[in-house]
């Protein structure tokens, strides 16, 4: 199939697609004589497999580990399960500063009840209050991703 009918049967965009090839988590596809690549069902399952790690927040380092061992199905797996380990560390943690993220914005919340004058608004005021305290201590740590 070509990458566009890859594309559409896996939901992923064509430029992820190329992507994962660039990054070398996705075999490169032979070419035809008019330069059209040629993806085959275990590129569609190599895809299905990345796209589920990805799914679960994994990093571009950890799929490519994962795949390793998937290439070499008589490897010991052990460093699976520490992988595996360390990412519901990493999961855990991100949890952990969501809480205290969910926790900072019904405090910011609970500031403003009514609508009224910007001016007076006590998310703003929450919000201009605690940036110039990160301006003055340095910069704050964002939730974004897992690690």
């Amino acid at each position: 199939m070509r990458i566009g009918e890859l594309a559409q049967a896996s939901g992923t965009p064509i430029e992820t697609i190329r992507f994962y090839e660039r990054e070398g988590l996705l075999p490169a596809a032979p070419r035809t004589e008019g330069n059209y690549r040629i993806y085959t069902p275990e590129h569609a399952e190599r895809l299905g497999f990345i796209r589920q790690c990805r799914n679960l927040d994994m990093t571009l380092d950890e799929v490519r580990v994962l795949l390793r061992f998937k290439d070499d199905p008589l490897a010991d797996c052990g460093e699976v399960n520490s992988l595996l380990d360390a990412h519901i560390g990493h999961v855990a943690e991100r949890i952990r500063e969501l809480r205290g993220l969910e926790k900072e914005l019904r405090s910011l919340r609970a500031a403003c009840s009514s609508p009224h004058a910007a001016a007076e608004c006590g998310i703003l005021n929450g919000i201009d209050q605690a940036g110039a305290h990160v301006a003055a201590q340095g910069r704050r740590k964002h939730v974004r991703g897992a690690h």
